[in-house]
């Protein structure tokens, strides 16, 4: 019976579906691989050691920021010139990163300066790829029925997290037997392969009669209307604090499992988060689901933020894994019900506009979390790298506390 029911739920999604999805997958194994390794790269690699995180940063920032204006080339030129555009972008963009680690890239580099030519080629490719995401889920959402877009949209974020605990592996693998500049030529790669797929296999989903199409004048119009909206950016600032602590994953972690805990294969342990989210997400969520949004969310900042206080205490690569894995923890409590909580801010005619900034206290939240992860190891990883930890902790429970203030101060007037 139960078997039954899942293929006449799967029975549902076109060849459309399962196509973008592929394709997803490998962006993902793509992005998550050659995220596993940038700050580590362009800090041991490239030579730029002290501003690492905030290239890195500042890459994620204009990756997650972007979404909400590139949906508008999609409405111009449909999903599947855009993916094309897309995913050249990130062929070009991730071999020119790895050009800068190459010997045959030192003579570009020195003509420009590395710190420029890095910056314009992460821009560069960040640009290109704030186009994936209108794309791929605006595929989910076109080509899926009522009663199974649930279900779609669960896997498509599947997927997504598969994508993020198996690229870091691929991305060690290549990282030991060719170098760590070639994860970024295999992400390079990988994007020109999703190119082909693209052009051999994705349909263009149909497009409803009458449906609004979104221009820039409409875009920057509910952009100044959102940030106009003090309550809401209010939550998504406080928000942030979140994302400043999940990026030191990739922008401070490697750096202290190498270096202080003398462990080299440092991908591994950057996928405990991404495994331990696919295992948990489900039961941690059936398990708060008659919690209040706001109260789930502030549960599992204060799980997230006291993770890092076992990673500070004992220098092992056991309690690394604890932490990471506490920290996912805290963020299968609060992750779905942000997205709910949301959605209940928004007025009643604006949810979808107030959706599409879902996504800011990442950006922010990246931005922020690269500058500070280059103080963090200049200043503490050398005498005291526990610090380093304990300082994240004090950002997460500020953090908290300011989530306990605003309920206060905001659900009563709601």
């Amino acid at each position: 019976m139960i078997a039954a029911r899942i293929r006449q739920l799967y029975s549902g999604f076109s060849s459309s579906f399962w196509i973008a999805n592929t394709l997803e997958l490998f962006e993902r194994l793509a992005y998550y691989g050659s995220k596993a390794v940038l700050t580590y790269y362009l800090a041991n690699k490239v030579g730029l050691d002290k501003e690492a995180g905030t290239l890195a940063g500042i890459f994620n920032f204009v990756l997650y920021f972007l979404p909400v204006v590139a949906g508008v080339f999609v409405d111009k030129y449909g999903f599947r010139k855009t993916l094309i555009a897309c995913f050249s972008f990130f062929c070009v963009g991730y071999f020119l990163i790895g050009l800068a680690g190459l010997e045959y890239g030192e003579a570009v580099t020195q003509l420009v300066g590395k710190r420029n030519y890095v910056l314009a080629v992460l821009l560069l490719t960040a640009v290109g790829g704030s186009l994936i995401k209108p794309c791929i889920v605006g595929t989910v959402a076109k080509t899926t029925g009522e009663q199974v877009r649930a279900l779609g949209y669960s896997v498509y974020y599947m997927l997504v997290n598969l994508g993020g605990a198996i690229g870091p592996i691929l991305a060690m693998e290549v990282r030991q037997s060719l170098g760590i500049e070639y994860v970024l030529i295999m992400s390079s790669a990988t994007s020109f392969l999703l190119i082909v797929g693209t052009l051999l296999f994705f349909r263009e989903p149909q497009t409803a009669d009458g449906e609004e199409r979104r221009t820039f004048s409409k875009v920057f119009s509910d952009m100044i209307m959102v940030f106009g909206n003090l309550k809401f950016m209010t939550f998504l600032l406080i928000f942030s604090g979140f994302w400043m602590m999940f990026w030191q994953i990739f922008y401070s972690f490697p750096f202290y499992i190498t270096e202080v805990l003398k462990f080299e294969r440092f991908e591994i342990l950057e996928t405990v988060d991404a495994w331990t989210i696919i295992f948990l997400s489900v039961p941690v969520t059936a398990l708060v689901k008659k919690w209040k949004p706001i109260t789930a969310m502030t549960v599992g900042f204060l799980i997230s933020s006291l993770s890092w206080i076992i990673i500070g205490s004992v220098p092992a690569v056991w309690s690394a894994i604890l932490g990471v894995a506490l920290f996912a923890l805290g963020e299968a409590t609060q992750a779905p019900r942000f997205y709910e909580y949301v959605g209940s801010l928004a007025p009643r005619n604006q949810v979808g506009t107030f959706m599409g900034f879902a996504f800011l206290p990442v950006a922010i939240g990246s931005v922020t979390a690269g500058g500070l992860a280059d103080w963090l190891r200049g200043t503490y990883l050398d005498s005291n790298p526990a610090m380093m930890w304990y300082t994240l902790a004090g950002i997460g429970l500020i953090s908290t506390g300011l989530m306990l203030v605003y309920n206060m101060m905001v659900t009563p007037k709601q």
